[in-house]
């Protein structure tokens, strides 16, 4: 087991959720969301979140649909992922995030209601979710 610190964002094209985690402890939790414009974010802040924390390793997560195949806003995903490899020179993986945000949804409404399901607390908390799952197929 390795003791990498990973960022892990649920990529959206109005708002990108952020979460860290340890690899060691194969917990995350959540940081931020972040707005975009058409999936592209102000990557000045990006950029502080990465000095802040500097990560080994960013996971991306890939809307698909339940059936497995792409939809527009996975290719926007991907392209997110390569910038930020491009800008960044981290690795990045995407990662499968088919019912993150509904599993978002209903934890963040079991622990606070309604009022727990604002947008950017679903985004990072999607995010959670992303890097967890991510974390367990690592050690099946």
């Amino acid at each position: 087991m390795k003791n990498r610190t990973i960022i892990a964002f649920d990529f959206g094209t109005r708002s990108i959720g952020a979460a860290i985690g340890q690899e060691i402890t194969g917990t995350a939790r959540a940081l931020t969301s972040f707005k975009a414009n058409e999936g592209s974010p102000n990557w000045e802040l990006i950029g502080k979140l990465f000095k802040e924390w500097q990560p080994d390793l960013v996971i991306v997560g890939l809307p698909l649909n339940m059936d497995g195949t792409e939809q527009l806003v996975t290719a926007q995903a991907r392209k997110f992922a390569n910038r930020i490899h491009g800008r960044f020179g981290v690795q990045v993986e995407l990662h499968d995030e088919r019912l993150t945000t509904v599993e978002a949804r209903s934890h963040l409404f079991d622990h606070g209601g309604y009022k727990a399901l604002n947008k950017s607390k679903v985004d990072s908390a999607s995010a959670v979710i992303i890097l967890e799952s991510w974390f367990e197929q690592q050690y099946q």
